[in-house]
């Protein structure tokens, strides 16, 4: 059993100005997957340039960051937050829905796609190799703010969040962190060093985080005003895994167009 380290979660504060740690982790993905976007753009064969690079990293950071938090309040507590409306914008607070922010990319990838006269599969599988280290940032910050934790366990590794009470729980963040942030790159980055069909890297992505996130759900305390959501045991994240499982797998196998 292991003791959950005492976090301060704001980082800096400079009067009555707070920065807190999930904002910084936010920071880390955006500059990370920009400059890791600046590095793919120097191989061989590519048609990005810098100012391209950053745009799209501007554009999906509105996105993700605009789709997760409208997606926590439409997918998982609507009753509270149509009730509180001024508290929507308390993002510093936690309470961020990837799948809200997936919509939300996607929206951002189209219309950057369009500005630059860039194909959408083209702009998603240039983008996809660079967003697993954002999911790594964004899953040590929901570590950092006490937020998501796992069930409770007997494991070794339990830890005891002291705003979960005191029974010792499962890391749930961290396995995620693991699973999504650091295998999930691997995978998706040695998989994208190759030329590939449009939609294959994305698909590749999409497979993996949403195999990885259901599995992580079996860990994961559900949220309690809404516990199983299907089939009795299905938690409101494992559903909303299932078509992104699916557009992934389709987008895997799916016959290519030679414009993509």
């Amino acid at each position: 059993m292991l003791a959950y380290p005492q976090i301060d979660p704001v980082a800096i504060s400079i009067g009555p100005v707070a920065i807190h740690w999930y904002g910084v982790m936010y920071l880390v993905a955006f500059i990370s997957g920009g400059l890791l976007g600046l590095y793919r753009a120097r191989r061989p064969g590519t048609d990005w340039n810098t100012t391209q690079v950053w745009d799209l990293v501007f554009y999906v950071a509105l996105g993700a960051v605009i789709g997760g938090r409208l997606g926590y309040v439409v997918f998982y507590n609507l009753a509270y937050y149509l009730a509180h409306p001024l508290e929507i914008l308390s993002v510093w607070s936690g309470g961020m829905s990837f799948h809200g922010g997936l919509i939300g990319v996607v929206v951002a990838v189209a219309l950057f796609a369009r500005k630059s006269h860039k194909t959408f599969l083209i702009v998603a599988d240039f983008l996809t190799p660079l967003c697993a280290p954002g999911l790594l940032a964004g899953r040590i910050g929901n570590f950092l703010n006490q937020e998501l934790w796992g069930r409770a366990s007997d494991a070794p590794w339990a830890m005891i969040f002291p705003a979960a009470g005191p029974a010792p729980r499962h890391p749930s963040q961290l396995y995620e962190a693991g699973l999504e942030g650091v295998l999930l790159f691997v995978i998706v980055w040695f998989y994208s060093a190759h030329p590939r069909s449009p939609g294959r890297v994305s698909g590749l992505f999409l497979l993996g985080y949403g195999v990885a996130r259901f599995f992580v759900e079996f860990y994961r305390e559900p949220d309690a005003h809404l516990g199983a959501v299907a089939l009795e045991w299905m938690s409101m994240g494992q559903l909303l895994s299932v078509p992104v499982v699916i557009v992934g797998i389709w987008l895997l196998i799916r016959k290519p167009k030679e414009n993509g």
